[in-house]
């Protein structure tokens, strides 16, 4: 059995920041990637952010040099760093790892208001 647990999210600014992280915990050999997907009230669920086990990153354009994932190995956790959020990011953030299985968090939610 696998668990992810999501931490980070909440209320913020806009121009604000937070940090999202996930940790993974039960029967996990290794973890190939892993990453951020977001859904908003209405909108079909999109692929933030995506790193490999070497590394390499990719990101959705609208979050492009505001927001930076991270990995620790060790730990099994992802973090998603959010800079200068703007109303546009609000959404449920959910993390998933790939082992190559597929496993999500539960979610959680960023909301970016004044």
């Amino acid at each position: 059995q696998v668990q992810l647990v999501e931490s980070g999210g909440g209320l913020v600014q806009p121009g604000g920041s937070l940090r999202l992280s996930c940790a993974a915990s039960g029967s996990i050999f290794s973890i190939n990637a892993m990453g951020w997907y977001r859904q908003a009230p209405g909108k079909e669920r999109e692929l933030v952010a995506h790193i490999r086990s070497g590394g390499s990153t990719n990101y959705v354009d609208s979050v492009k040099d505001r927001f930076t994932i991270s990995r620790d190995n060790a730990k099994n956790t992802v973090y998603l760093q959010m800079n200068n959020l703007k109303p546009e990011d609000t959404a449920v953030y959910y993390c998933y790892i790939a082992t190559p299985n597929l496993y999500w968090g539960q979610g959680t939610q960023v909301t970016v208001s004044s």
